[in-house]
């Protein structure tokens, strides 16, 4: 099991979950976050740490597909273990659907 960060993290981009990460396994992207599956130690610590509720255990149906996006984009993106402030707009952007197709970006982030 592992824990993965889905498209409600889209350009909310809360940053709360790499503050508590024990393993940094937290990777940025233009604007929104990954965890890479093969550091993460699915303590779960995270989870409850997202306004957004993007994370959530990959034990839950349906999630393949955030699965292998979050595995892709940690590969490429650069770490971050420093929190950061939200994108100005992300409290409006806070649970709007669709946002893997309207709005994500596969541009890497500026990580630490």
């Amino acid at each position: 099991m592992t824990y993965v960060v889905t498209d409600n993290c889209i350009k909310c981009k809360y940053m709360d979950c790499v503050e508590v990460c024990p393993v940094d396994c937290f990777y940025e992207g233009e604007n929104m976050l990954v965890i890479h599956p093969g550091e993460c130690i699915d303590c779960g610590v995270c989870e409850p740490e997202c306004p957004a509720e993007a994370i959530v255990a990959d034990t839950q149906p349906g999630l393949e597909s955030w699965l292998n996006l979050n595995a892709k984009y940690a590969a490429a993106w650069p770490n971050v273990t420093i929190k950061r402030a939200p994108p100005s707009d992300a409290e409006a952007l806070d649970g709007i659907s669709n946002k893997l197709e309207k709005y994500f970006s596969p541009d890497p982030g500026q990580g630490d």
